[in-house]
């Protein structure tokens, strides 16, 4: 029988040697004030800064970081759907690797953990982050509690009120939560200032802990687009890989939901890198149409311009998303690796409204008994038209996705949009 410790790796995989052309560098802004790049230098904990910028393709894991992995739950579970599968008459057979098993949730604490690992080993004691949905909130406050470390977390403010059970976790785990913008730093000020109802954006939350942490000499620990953390998120894919392997299962299909990349990158990279599955499917929200509407160029990853411009499909750092049901899909940009592939039409891309996902979540919820994340039930919707389509051209291909997180604490949302729907007949 298999070990949890073969299944787990030893390294996590970097997908920039393996890159179909070379990945365009992060820049400062012409005329620029001050170097973005030196900032990166004062806020991020050096060993992630030098993963940021690596090309090695494999980074050993340390085993301290693995003793961890394994105290949350990795490997996580690969489910097969059978019931969708009946449910869809589809010939396809269809696989889940399920995140949502971990103490948080969702995927996000497989980076939180060896940032804020990396983090304690420079001897820093509080550390600071942005969330949108609450998802990478909630793992940076557990992680930083594993390393005896403070933490500061600035949650965007709609996903503030309609999850005030995230923030209550975040708490618990010992995190200092608000709302933003706030009134804590000159950029909220700013924010407020111009819009005292402004709902917020990931990218706005991102700069204000950007300030906070340069301000008061903390670490800032970052939760998707970077290449470090798609890199942390390798052990997704890698993990898919050797399970179904032990099935004798080889992945035609891959998806994953898009926010910032980390999931879906985390998840189809170490695929692509080894030459395995046919075709790679990136699923996000058509109330938030980067794919369709977004355009390939540089810019700031946060809303004041303080990371360096990176380039990266976008709507554009002063983009203020609507307030939707998956605050997680709620970002303005793509992460450079992936809006590169996509560029180079490697992956391809699926945009999904509300009521789309909600019927997909609801079929899923009936069939396999899980809530998903509404964020992961853009997946779920993109796996049940391609099961679909295997069923008219009876075609028995292996669909692989990634269910990112439960939706257990978005059940607010899903009440809502009950009563959306049902109000818009």
């Amino acid at each position: 029988m298999v070990k949890e410790d073969e299944i787990l790796p030893k390294y996590w995989y970097n997908i920039i040697p393996d890159l179909p052309k070379p990945l365009p560098p992060p820049r400062d802004p012409q005329g620029a004030e001050f170097s973005r790049i030196d900032l990166l230098r004062s806020i991020l904990p050096k060993e992630i800064l030098r993963q940021q910028f690596t090309i090695e393709r494999y980074v050993r894991i340390p085993e301290e970081v693995r003793d961890r992995y394994i105290s949350i739950g990795r490997p996580t579970p690969l489910f097969r759907a059978r019931r969708l599968e009946e449910y869809l008459k589809t010939p396809a057979r269809i696989y889940f690797k399920f995140e949502g098993a971990t103490p948080t949730g969702s995927h996000k604490i497989n980076t939180a953990i060896p940032q804020a690992y990396f983090a304690k080993e420079e001897g820093i004691n509080h550390v600071v982050t942005e969330t949108g949905a609450g998802q990478w909130g909630t793992a940076v406050a557990l992680a930083a509690s594993m390393y005896n470390m403070k933490s500061t977390i600035f949650m965007v403010r709609v996903s503030y009120e309609q999850k005030p059970m995230r923030k209550s976790i975040m708490q618990l785990y010992g995190a200092n939560v608000y709302a933003s913008p706030t009134n804590l730093t000159e950029f909220g000020r700013k924010i407020l200032e111009a819009n005292p109802q402004h709902p917020g954006s990931l990218g706005i939350a991102m700069s204000e802990a950007i300030e906070y942490a340069l301000k008061n000499e903390f670490r800032y620990l970052v939760g998707s687009v970077l290449d470090v953390v798609l890199l942390h998120q390798s052990v997704i894919g890698q993990e898919t890989m050797a399970q179904l392997d032990l099935l004798g299962e080889n992945a035609d299909v891959l998806i994953g939901c898009v926010g910032g990349g980390s999931n879906f990158g985390g998840f189809v990279y170490p695929f692509i890198g080894s030459k395995r599955g046919r075709r790679y499917i990136a699923v996000s929200s058509a109330e938030i149409p980067k794919f369709s509407k977004g355009e390939y160029k540089y810019d700031f990853p946060d809303s004041a311009g303080l990371l360096p411009l990176v380039k990266m499909i976008t709507l554009g750092k002063d983009y203020v998303p609507p307030p939707i049901y998956a605050g997680g899909l709620r970002y303005h940009g793509v992460a450079p690796t992936l809006s590169l592939l996509i560029k180079e039409g490697i992956i391809e891309w699926r945009e999904y409204n509300e009521r789309e996902i909600f019927e997909a979540a609801k079929i899923f919820m009936e069939t396999q008994g899980i809530v998903p994340a509404p964020e992961s039930a853009h997946a779920i919707k993109a796996v049940i038209d391609e099961a679909v389509e295997a069923r008219k051209s009876r075609e028995k291909k292996v669909i692989v996705f990634n269910l990112s997180g439960h939706g257990l604490l978005d059940l607010s949302n899903y009440e809502s949009m009950m009563k959306r729907l049902a109000g818009n007949g």
